[in-house]
């Protein structure tokens, strides 16, 4: 069975979403250079999507390589200059255990299963490729916050299309899931995004392993709080 991230990020995701923020790439490196996490070595942005965050992260003294499941957004990295990129499961990690300095998990790009063991592999393999106390961030969705401030239903014109966005909490409270409709296309996405609070991160973070030396709240490296706009945990191995 085809997961809803297998059909939604491909060239309708690219369509809709085709200049995610550099500006905010640049933030978040710049912020990961302060907390010392990016230096020389070997580092991986893990989901690294259409590779914003890996142009963000050239030339700043790493070695950097770029994994997704996605072709489409490897292809549009590609074409944006990433030279290293490899398309694997991030449950699977084609990478030498003990082998990186650093990994990368950036722009919510984690929570993605319905099983949180399957989430908990994920970790577990992170923590397997890093070298002892290599470093591992994890920008992730601010649980709290997005139940506050949900927008149930937004819409916008794209050429020809009205692309409606449906916004909603799970009937059992662990995920917000999105629904994107292309009105006059006849065609309908999912995006479903586990709302893993703070402890259960760290929970999870500590089974695998991972030990947790500080959690930011936004780009800029201030405190985590319940309205904090991210929940960014750093860690090492």
């Amino acid at each position: 069975m085809t997961e809803w991230f297998e059909r939604w990020f491909g060239e309708t995701y690219l369509a809709l979403y085709p200049h995610r923020d550099e500006q905010e790439a640049e933030r978040v490196v710049a912020l990961l250079e302060r907390l010392g996490v990016i230096g020389p070595g070997r580092v991986v942005d893990l989901a690294c999507g259409a590779g914003r965050f890996l142009v963000a992260l050239a030339g700043r003294g790493a070695t950097v390589a770029g994994l997704d499941l996605s072709l489409p957004l490897l292809r549009t990295a590609r074409g944006r200059g990433a030279q290293r990129l490899v398309r694997a499961d991030v449950r699977a990690l084609p990478i030498a255990s003990g082998a990186l300095d650093a990994v990368l998990n950036l722009f919510t790009s984690f929570g993605y299963f319905e099983d949180d063991g399957e989430h908990q592999r994920v970790l577990a393999e992170v923590a397997r490729v890093l070298k002892p106390g290599g470093h591992f961030v994890l920008d992730f969705l601010n649980a709290p916050q997005v139940r506050a401030t949900l927008v149930a239903r937004d819409e916008r014109r794209l050429g020809e299309s009205v692309v409606v966005q449906e916004r909603r909490i799970s009937d059992d409270g662990r995920f917000v899931v999105k629904t994107i409709h292309l009105s006059g296309e006849g065609q309908s996405f999912m995006e479903r995004v586990r709302l893993l609070e703070r402890a259960d991160l760290e929970r999870m973070f500590a089974a695998a392993g991972l030990t947790v030396e500080r959690v930011l709240g936004d780009y800029e490296g201030g405190a985590h709080g319940p309205h904090s706009p991210r929940c960014l945990l750093v860690a090492h191995s």
